[in-house]
This record gives C-alpha cells, structure tokens and sequence, in this order.
C-alpha cells in the first residue's frame, strides 16, 4: 500500500533514535519514523460537513485547527481545496479514490459536526487512497461547543497516530512563565495554554518572580517557585480552582527547582541551606523532607525516570555542572555527561529512553537529547540562549526557552523534534519562559 510504503521507505532510510513500539492500531498502517521526513505526506481534508444548521462556523474551525495540527509536525503537507475534484458534500457520500489519486493525496480525511441541545459532536474517516480503504472505523467525539478546540485536537492525534505509529499529544497543555515589560524590570507570572498557544490562562499574579512551573502526572496540579517572601519557596497550585499552598519550608532556607514523581504523591526539589545545595524528597501527604544528596557542591534540577526508579540532576561536584542519575532514594550517583562544555536542566523522557538537557559550550546554548547511560548525544539547537527543555507526552517533541540577545532580548517558547528537524515558534501572547508540557488531557 502507497502509505505503508512511503513510511517504511522512510524508516529504513533515516536512523538515529527508534520509537518503542505503541500498542497496535486498526488499520493497515503500524510504522515508526526515526529521524525526519524525506517528503511530507500529502493529504487531502475537505471542510467538516455541518449536519445540522448553526454547525457550519465550527466545522470550518474543527477543520482548520485538525490541518494545523498535523502540518505543525512537519510529517503532513495539505493539498489545497483548489486542486480537488471530488466534490465531498456528504460524510456518507462513498469516496471516489481515483480522484483523489488524481492530485496525488495519500491520506483523505473526512469529517462532520452537528449541534444537538448544547452538545457538539465531531466525527471523522481516515483513508489509504492509493489502497483504497479505510484506515480503521470512524470515531465520534461529543462535548460542549466551547470544547471545539479540543475534539479537533483530538481528531488531528488519532489521524497522527494512525498513521505514524506515534503516541498522540495535541490534546496536552503546557504551563509556561509569562514575560512583559524590560529585561531589566520582567514581569512574571504562571500561564497556561493548549499545547499550541492558544486559550492562555493565568494562574498567578505578576507582583512577584515566578519560576518553573511543573505539571503534576494528572495533570491537575503544579508546582511551581515564588519569590513573594523575599527567597525561594515552593508552592503546590490546583489547577481548577487556582487555590494553592505553600510547602513546607525550613528558617534559613531556600527551596526551588521543585517536580513531582510519577506516582504524583512525592516530589523533589533543591534546598539550599548555610551555603550548600542538596535534593531533598518531600511526601505531599505530610512528613519532613528527606535528604537524598550529600555533596559539597550545588546539587539542583532532578527529574525522575517514568519509572520512579531513578533521578537525574546537575552537579558541579566533579569541577563542572555535570549530569549525573542516582536511585530515587538517594545514594551513589553515576556521572553521564561527558562531552566538552556544561549541561543543566536534564528532564527524563515519558518513553524512559533519552534524557534532555540544556548545554553551554563555546558561547552557544543547546538543547540536546542522549541516552540514559551518557551515550549518543545530540545537540538539537543551538543559539545565544536556549534553555529549559520540556517533553511533549508522546516522547517525541521538545519544547524550550529561547531568549534573544541585547537590551531589547526577549524571551520565547519553541519546539523541536528529537531528531533537530522542524524546529518551530509556539505562539504566546508576550514573552514566555520555563515550559512545563502536561500529559495528555483525560
């Protein structure tokens, strides 16, 4: 079939990182990209009928925002409606595939939405036009029409995933420090927003520094640091009702780089105390912090492995800032980084096989990606600041902070492949920091 084909081609001529295989889907298309695209794949979405009168505005809006989706990846590339020559007037009107062959569509998606008593529901059909067949059964997807964004969300991750083989992730959020005003004089506070900028929320007020905002596995909670003391202190925010609580801090102290364990009933962070830094592990359901780190030397920035198993963080135990990985009890810790120059910020992978990090060498910034065990680094970016990764649920997308140089520098969010390919700016109303992508949403 031309679509398997043109992925499997695709697999075996690039290699660098293999996806962990995804449980299987319908259809006839079960792949795994490795490392960009020689030729994005072509595909062709008429306008979402409307079923029933008022439905038109949000068809169009479902369709528009299921084609950004899938273009956003870099993997698509739309055929203009211009080139058609079915005319797909009806869900249910059967598929003349020979037409779509004409314009050299591999991929027909098909769509409808209808508004019934306040409830909006979208369906959809993908296709393999060069076999002529339909790639699974149809799926349905109902809510209010103030949720049109996120059924189209989650049409475009069911047509991904169909057909790359890749865990979905448009239907996610990332929380992010929001920026205005000078360098000198930045404003700060915790936004939130779908996974590509649009619906911005903010969760704080801007009187105070705000850092690090880090989802909860759920997806409910974050935590983040504030400055509103004066010094550093964790804060746990809910995400539906914005109430939040400050955790325990000790006199003297300072508390910051905060991230919860998988099993979102644990976290860990870095206290700073009588001028040394240590990781420390803190039960949310009460009880004092326990000290996983011992070193002279700054210790900061853990992240655990999707496992729980695990956690990696900086150091500049050995003379640098370093990565090192120790077991989530603390313990002895196993140096990973190896490579000239400094790495930072290291951020496990949902998939639990690469680690991401920010690096500093040669007056540049990277981000970077490498195995668990130090090996096969990549450098995915480099400018005058990037910073600060954060993993999209699927494993497969890196988002990050890039800050522009001089007086006038602002601050920006972007994202990358794990392979260094489609390297993209995510919309933000002002200036944006410090991203913190959440799971997908239930």
């Amino acid at each position: 079939m031309r679509l398997q084909a043109f992925f499997t081609g695709l697999a075996m001529a690039l290699s660098l990182v293999a996806a962990p295989p995804v449980p299987a889907q319908d259809g006839p298309l079960r792949i795994e990209i490795t490392e960009g695209v020689i030729e994005p794949l072509p595909f062709a979405l008429p306008v979402f009928e409307a079923e029933t009168a008022g439905a038109g505005d949000l068809a169009a809006q479902i369709s528009q925002v299921v084609s950004a989706d899938l273009i956003g990846t870099g993997l698509f590339r739309e055929i203009p409606a211009s080139a058609f020559i079915s005319n797909v007037s009806s869900f249910a009107a059967p598929v003349q595939y020979a037409d779509w062959k004409a314009i050299n569509a591999q991929a027909l998606i098909t769509g409808a939405a209808a508004v019934n008593g306040g409830q909006l529901t979208v369906k959809f059909r993908l296709y393999d036009v060069f076999s002529g067949a339909e790639m699974g059964s149809g799926l349905q997807f109902s809510g209010t029409p103030e949720g049109w964004r996120r059924m189209a969300h989650k049409v475009a991750d069911a047509v991904y995933s169909r057909i790359t083989g890749e865990g979905a992730y448009f239907d996610s959020r990332v929380a992010y420090v929001a920026e205005t005003g000078p360098k000198d004089a930045r404003r700060k506070r915790i936004g939130i927003m779908d996974y590509d900028g649009a619906n911005v929320q903010y969760l704080t007020g801007d009187e105070s520094i705000v850092l690090a905002p880090r989802f909860s596995p759920d997806g409910r909670s974050i935590l983040y640091t504030s400055y509103e003391t004066g010094y550093p202190r964790i804060y746990l925010l809910d995400v539906a009702s914005v109430q939040r609580r400050a955790l325990e801090s000790q006199e003297g102290t300072m508390s910051f780089a905060p991230r919860f364990a998988p099993d979102g009933q644990r976290i860990v962070f870095s206290l700073s105390q009588g001028g040394n830094t240590d990781i420390y592990a803190l039960n949310l359901s009460g009880g004092a912090p326990v000290r996983l780190t011992s070193a002279p030397s700054i210790e900061t920035a853990p992240s655990f492995s999707p496992d729980g198993s695990r956690i990696v963080f900086e150091s500049d135990r050995s003379g640098s800032q370093q990565l090192y990985i120790m077991p989530s009890t603390g313990g002895e810790a196993t140096r990973i980084s190896f490579g000239p120059g400094r790495y930072g910020t290291p951020v496990w992978s949902p998939r639990g096989d690469l680690i991401a990090f920010t690096k500093q060498n040669g007056g540049r910034f990277h981000i970077g990606v490498m195995r668990t065990d130090g090996g096969e680094e990549r450098l995915l970016t480099a400018s005058f600041l990037d910073e600060g990764p954060t993993w999209a649920p699927n494993g497969r997308v890196i988002m990050f902070t890039r800050e522009t140089q001089g007086e006038g520098g602002r601050s920006s969010l972007y994202s990358v492949d794990i392979t260094g390919r489609n390297l993209r700016p995510v919309r933000t109303p002002e200036g944006g920091s410090d991203p913190s992508w959440s799971p997908l949403l239930e």
